[in-house]
């Protein structure tokens, strides 16, 4: 009953955390893979440099990527545009991502190549310490 009025896209915002934010033009669409050792992430960003994306870490885990494209002119006055399907530039986009705590934030590398951004965030294989506590009890104060 529940899937039929608050389906998936909906069932997300109310019981689960957000992992990812998706913010103004292209949302660069993007696939996450997690492998025994780091997690992965890859961004379609086509026609980008690596001059035009910054990958920044922001608040200790959140994951902010930024693209800032270039609009294109047309060369003369003259000249008259009848399909505009591709756009007249690259859109800019901005995504943000919530880190996991496993994550090894200064050893994070991105790459650019054939349009895609991919971005491997190594994992920390040290356990981490307990968040639990004992507190002793004494007879006094």
């Amino acid at each position: 009953m529940a899937d039929g009025i608050l389906g998936h896209p909906f069932r997300r915002l109310f019981w689960s955390p957000p992992i990812f934010r998706e913010w103004s033009g292209s949302p660069a669409l993007m696939d996450w893979l997690e492998s025994p050792t780091a997690h992965i992430f890859k961004f379609n960003v086509p026609g980008y440099n690596k001059e035009d994306i910054k990958v920044q870490i922001q608040d200790g885990n959140i994951m902010h990527i930024k693209g800032e494209g270039i609009k294109e002119e047309s060369q003369t006055k003259d000249t008259v545009w009848h399909v505009a399907e591709r756009g007249t530039g690259k859109a800019e986009f901005s995504r943000e991502i919530e880190l996991p705590e496993n994550v090894k934030i200064e050893q994070i590398k991105a790459q650019v190549e054939n349009g895609v951004l991919t971005i491997v965030a190594p994992k920390d294989s040290t356990p981490k310490p307990s968040k639990v506590r004992n507190v002793n009890i004494t007879s006094k104060l």
